[in-house]
């Protein structure tokens, strides 16, 4: 049971980051500020994407 619910939660995430990753690099942000979100969000997916919808680029 544990395989399956982790397998889920891990689609979740993975559909999370990737959706960060494409709103990141359509912002409007700089450079060198989208490289550093980006590698924050592959590096440390969940705690990226909490600290990206919190405070990541805005439109």
């Amino acid at each position: 049971m544990s395989i399956e619910v982790g397998g889920f939660f891990g689609l979740i995430l993975l559909i999370c980051v990737i959706y960060g990753i494409l709103k990141t690099a359509q912002s409007s942000a700089g450079t060198g500020s989208k490289v550093l979100w980006i590698l924050i969000m592959l590096l440390i997916p969940f705690l990226g994407f909490i600290l990206w919808l919190l405070l990541g680029p805005k439109r």
